[in-house]
């Protein structure tokens, strides 16, 4: 069955999900790169994000490659995708990850400013949805192919879909850092109350990893 996902999402220890003032040389925000240390020497992420060989395995590669296995459409927020704000000036931002990215399958960014598909190389295809998450989660379905839908951030588009009840289950990555500021995923939010348990917990070196189910 499709399952609506969150997988390999890094957080501090206080609950940030990225720095404050995302900019194009700090897409992650300031202290954002810290969240993410346990991905970044992974294999998954060296092959599969990178395109490069060789990367770390263990625990943390297997659960990075868990999060990038069935998917068959993702959901990003604008501030996913890039830097720019506001109407679209053009059409030459095509994303942080160059000509190839890692996604191979249909993505929809959410914005409120129209923009046409933009087909990459590798099987990539943006589109960019002015509906709300509503109807980019109806659209990521209807391409999916029965595979999984992932939401990949991010932090106010996940906390949307939870919000909203359509997430079914959530990895995440709590790095032994403090960002003090920035995006707070879980702030105010009853994860019980949602319908949130934890169904697994394994701590490695670099992170505590949590992984989450609706009950």
């Amino acid at each position: 069955m499709s399952k609506v996902r969150v997988c390999s999402f890094g957080l501090s220890l206080d609950g940030f999900g990225a720095g404050p003032d995302q900019s194009l040389d700090n897409p992650l925000g300031a202290g954002g790169h810290a969240v993410h240390e346990w991905f970044f020497p992974t294999r998954t992420f060296q092959h599969q994000v990178l395109g490069k060989d060789g990367g770390e395995t263990g625990q943390d590669d297997e659960l990075a490659a868990r999060g990038m296995e069935n998917n068959g459409a993702w959901i990003l927020g604008r501030n996913m995708f890039g830097p720019v704000r506001g109407p679209w000036p053009d059409d030459s931002w095509k994303g942080w990850w160059g000509d190839t990215p890692p996604y191979h399958c249909d993505v929809f960014v959410l914005t409120h400013h129209p923009r046409p598909p933009l087909a990459m190389d590798g099987g990539t295809v943006f589109h960019f949805e002015t509906n709300g998450i509503h109807a980019a989660l109806d659209r990521a379905k209807a391409l999916a192919g029965g595979k999984d839908i992932r939401i990949g951030g991010g932090v106010e588009t996940i906390r949307q879909y939870l919000e909203a009840g359509l997430i079914d289950e959530m990895h995440l990555a709590v790095a032994p850092v403090l960002l003090g500021r920035g995006e707070n995923l879980l702030q105010g939010l009853d994860m019980g109350a949602l319908g949130f348990g934890v169904i697994e917990y394994i701590p490695t070196a670099r992170a505590a990893h949590y992984l989450l189910a609706r009950t």
